[in-house]
């Protein structure tokens, strides 16, 4: 057996319903997957509209506390739009894109403090 891929990276959040507003409406990541069928959890999973390693907004993962997240990296094929777009639209980035040696980049926090970059390679 080998490895395929990576299915989904658990983004740790204080607020579930904050979290998915914000990578739904403000970053464009579809609603994959919604289910409190588990008593005392609630699974949100969303990911980018092609498909790809979905992201779970959990809350229940004591050793990871809201905003331990740190280089999560979302791939897009036009930065500079995306990050007009997205600061436009009050998402909070370090910066305007930055080439690096690897690609052009911009980083950005969701409402916890995660940290994302948000990369055009």
């Amino acid at each position: 057996m080998t490895v395929q891929s990576v299915a989904v990276v658990s983004v740790p959040v204080s607020d579930q319903d904050r979290a998915k507003a914000f990578y739904v409406d403000k970053l464009g990541l579809k609603l994959v997957r919604e289910d409190d069928s588990i008593p005392g959890l609630r699974w949100i999973q969303v990911a980018p509209d092609g498909g790809g390693t979905a992201l779970t907004l959990v809350d229940w993962f004591e050793q990871m506390p809201p905003g331990s997240v740190q280089g999560l990296v979302l791939r897009t094929d036009d930065l500079d739009a995306d990050y007009k777009t997205f600061s436009a639209n009050g998402v909070p980035f370090d910066g305007p894109p930055e080439q690096q040696p690897w690609a052009t980049e911009a980083v950005l926090h969701d409402p916890d403090g995660n940290m994302i970059v948000l990369q055009q390679a």
